[in-house]
């Protein structure tokens, strides 16, 4: 390594002293100044552009990384061991990332045309303050403009604080009361392909001094790592879940990436840190690719597809409930059962239309940009608002294309028919049908159905129908169905109130349903349909049908999931086969001491068949209290999470349960993640002053959860709106509503995930899939084409109809590829 030496003089900054008077008490406080320019001459960057005379991109194939360290005030005493491992990193690991390293504190060096344009990289290892005069930072633009690479660490962020290109260039400027004490806390590693971080935990813990940002630079810039405030004390100016801490971004021709690690000479001693460096370097001094530009808000066009409906016509859409999407590109979307709102709906059990709408499925095809309606169901499913002994939630609930749909052309319906209700005993059958598609025409023949699934669901009252279905790799049908129950009778705790009843039917006890192993209700199925029609069961599921417990006859073998309440919309990664749902929650505000949690809405990765609590437990393992006959408003126990009981007297089903698995992520009005101490027994406390939120990324308040898809990366797609491959293997989250509910992209730990493990990260995905009146604000399923964009639902702004906002949306990337092109590749063998 070459170090030249120290010069500390600020008699060579010439004009700068002037210009940069203001900036330095600023920049020592973390801020900028007011009314400073970098260039009091407009013309001055061009000349010294072309005095520099650099070469396009800047250094070679010998690649060299210049490490500027010079501070306007005392130098921090983590200066020589950064240059000490920036030089260790360039000597060792494998030949094709190795470089040299010359380190100096002397600002001449970007005035010098000819030397500064043998570096592939500049490292600024520097304090806060005025470090550069006007023509020193001209010579850093025009080497950035010429294809330079650029490494911020630390206090680099306070560095030249009143230039707004050199804010642009580290991303964003700390705020004035960061915490200055070392402090060790979890960084999340959100990208896993990067250099810079593929190779880093999921979830590091390391000490450091954490930097708070004046201006949250997310959207801005591509992060790569945050650091997770709850697991350390970040003072008042604290930014929240979203507390970015490494970033990169393609910047004004050159390639910008920054840390805010690395504030103790300690830092540069651990491994994992130089391995996160040593991951910059290689892409900043183009010895690698990476993409930074996969999180930029952007980089991304939100396009609405359909047009409101022709008056008295659903002709582009019906009520929005679901959507899949076909190999050739059409877009399949069902209308749930709700009429247009001029159209009279029929409330009266004694009238033979009571409740009766037409289940629409409606085709968008891209290439011509047209909309076909394709078919309609005469459903159960149209009995406009209320309460929920008036209202239903029934009716055409989810859609998807048998594996071989290209040639086959089968479509699977799962709903309500009409034809099939009981109005005295105000019963219905829920089914999962086959239809015939022609392709030519983009029309259902509805005289093909074959009904391969059918159940009985009580509907007296309204609600939780579920509805969405999925497939697994080995052609598994998986089915899920909502707990069909009121929520109207325990308070908004557990769904388990046995005494309201109609005709006999419990309509407020999902034990009847959800927790009950005989019946298909408030599940999540797993069949195996076959060519003829049937289907057959695949191992694996809970039960297989045949079980001898408690006298037999007992359970039913299509049950994959039990304990769910009701999941709308659920996915399956046909690369891992792990099953993703959500289901709603009830409707308690607050968590109570005497009957449990409040409502939690839920998110569960599920990798084998379980039982995932309703309405005995919820979030990780909180149990709610039991109720039962004769008075129902007196509680009993606690239930047993890990050994659930059935007593209800409504259960036909085993009294012995599987025991509750933890769910991923659960949120309530009153945050992510809620959870309490708990006692000797393991009850929590269910004080709101007790609680900590294990995932403050999200919270709810109005919430009603809508699983979204796995994204798989496809390499060999040649589509230009296809979203990057920093996306593949997330999971997108999200709900129907729009303002604190979450909306979000996250990971999951392998080695947790389907046992209740937290993700390891989450990002928003509220600009990217805006938000907001004219948005998409009531998203009600989405689902990644193949051709990897992204296709959005959004339900509109009125309940069980259509409006002019209910459409279809598309959701495209055009950030390009990754940086620096093959062709600027240092050493062309090291493309990725």
């Amino acid at each position: 390594m070459q170090r030249t030496p120290h010069h500390r003089s600020r008699s060579r900054r010439g004009i700068a002293a002037a210009v940069a008077l203001g900036g330095l008490t600023a920049s020592l406080l973390g801020g900028n100044a007011a009314n400073a320019g970098p260039h009091p001459d407009p013309g001055l960057k061009e000349r010294i552009a072309t005095t520099l005379s650099l070469p396009t991109p800047p250094g070679g194939a010998d690649v060299k990384v210049l490490v500027f360290h010079a501070s306007a005030g005392e130098e921090s005493p983590a200066v020589d061991a950064g240059i000490a491992a920036v030089e260790k990193i360039g000597l060792t690991g494998p030949e094709a990332g190795r470089f040299k390293t010359v380190a100096t504190d002397d600002a001449a060096v970007f005035t010098k045309g000819k030397q500064l344009g043998k570096y592939n990289a500049v490292v600024f290892l520097t304090g806060g303050g005025d470090v550069l005069d006007p023509e020193q930072e001209a010579g850093l633009e025009a080497y950035m403009e010429a294809g330079g690479g650029f490494l911020g660490i630390h206090d680099a962020a306070r560095t030249e604080p009143y230039s707004d290109w050199f804010t642009g260039l580290v991303g964003a400027r700390p705020a004035a009361d960061s915490p200055t004490a070392v402090q060790r806390a979890t960084v999340e590693i959100g990208d896993r392909q990067h250099p810079a971080t593929k190779n880093l935990p999921l979830e590091w813990k390391r000490p450091d001094k954490w930097l708070n940002w004046k201006d949250n630079p997310s959207g801005d810039v591509h992060t790569v790592a945050r650091v997770r405030e709850i697991t350390y004390t970040p003072g008042k100016s604290a930014n929240g879940w979203d507390h970015p801490v490494s970033w990169c971004r393609d910047y004004d021709g050159g390639r910008s990436f920054y840390t805010a690690m690395g504030g103790t000479a300690a830092s540069f001693a651990e491994t994992d840190f130089r391995d996160h460096l040593r991951g910059a370097l290689a892409w900043t001094s183009r010895i690698s690719q990476a993409d930074c530009k996969a999180t930029i808000d952007s980089n991304y066009t939100a396009e609405r597809l359909t047009q409101p409906n022709q008056p008295g016509q659903n002709d582009q859409i019906g009520e929005p409930h679901g959507l899949v999407t076909a190999k050739d590109g059409r877009v399949f979307y069902i209308g749930r059962g709700g009429a247009d709102s001029s159209v009279p709906v029929v409330t009266d059990w004694k009238d033979p239309d009571v409740g009766k709408g037409e289940g629409e499925i409606h085709v968008y095809d891209p290439a011509t940009k047209k909309v076909t309606l394709a078919g309609k169901l005469s459903v159960f499913g149209n009995k406009g608002g209320g309460d929920e002994l008036v209202k239903v939630e029934e009716g055409l609930l989810g859609i998807e294309l048998d594996p071989d749909f290209a040639t086959n052309g089968w479509v699977y319906l799962h709903y309500t028919p009409h034809a099939k209700i009981d109005r005295d005993k105000q019963m219905a059958v829920r089914q999962v049908s086959r239809f015939t598609f022609d392709p030519a025409t983009n029309k259902l023949d509805l005289a093909s159905e074959k009904v391969l699934l059918h159940w009985p669901v009580q509907i007296h009252s309204c609600c939780h129908a579920g509805g969405g279905m999925a497939w697994d790799s080995k052609d598994n049908l998986y089915i899920a169905t909502g707990d069909n129950n009121s929520s109207g009778f325990s308070d908004g705790y557990s769904g388990n109130n046995p005494e309201p009843n109609y005709k006999g039917v419990s309509f407020a006890d999902a034990r009847r349903t959800a927790g009950n192993t005989n019946n298909l209700n408030g599940k999540i199925l797993r069949i195996h349909p076959e060519d003829d029609g049937t289907y057959t069961l695949p191992s694996g599921n809970l039960f297989t049908g045949k079980e001898p417990d408690e006298g037999g006859g007992k359970t039913r073998g299509e049950i994959y999931v039990m304990g769910v309440r009701n999941p709308a919309r659920i996915s399956v990664d046909t690369s891992t086969d792990t099953l993703y749902a959500g289901w709603v929650g009830p409707d308690a505000g607050a968590p109570s001491t005497t009957w449990g949690p409040a409502k939690y809405d839920t998110f569960a990765a599920i990798t084998k068949a379980g039982n995932h609590g309703w309405p005995y437990c919820m979030g990780n393992k909180q149990p709610y209290r039991d109720r039962n006959l004769p008075d129902p408003s007196k509680p009993l126990g606690w239930y047993d999470c890990d050994a659930p009981r059935n007593e209800s007297p409504s259960n036909d089903g085993l009294v012995k349960l599987p025991p509750v698995t933890g769910n991923t992520i659960w949120y309530s009005p009153q945050g992510g993640g809620v959870d309490y101490p708990r006692d000797a027994d393991g009850i929590p406390s269910y004080k709101v002053e007790d609680q900590k939120e294990l995932l403050p990324w999200l919270k709810g308040g109005g919430q009603a959860t809508m699983n979204g898809p796995v994204y798989r990366y496809d390499a060999s797609s040649t589509s230009e709106a296809k979203w990057p491959s920093y996306w593949d293997g997330k999971w997108f989250v999200g709900d129907f509503y729009d303002d604190t509910q979450p909306r979000h992209a996250v990971l999951t730990d392998p080695k947790t995930v389907g046992k209740g493990g937290l993700p390891t990260h989450a990002e928003s995905l509220k600009k990217i899939i805006p938000v907001g009146a004219d948005g998409i604000r009531n998203l009600m399923d989405w689902k990644f084409a193949p051709d990897g964009s992204l296709y959005v639902l959004d339900y509109g702004r009125g309940f069980f109809t259509s409006d002019s906002k209910s459409a279809l949306w598309r959701v495209t990337y055009k950030g390009g590829g990754p940086t620096p092109a093959v062709a600027d590749l240092a050493r062309k063998a090291a493309a990725q």
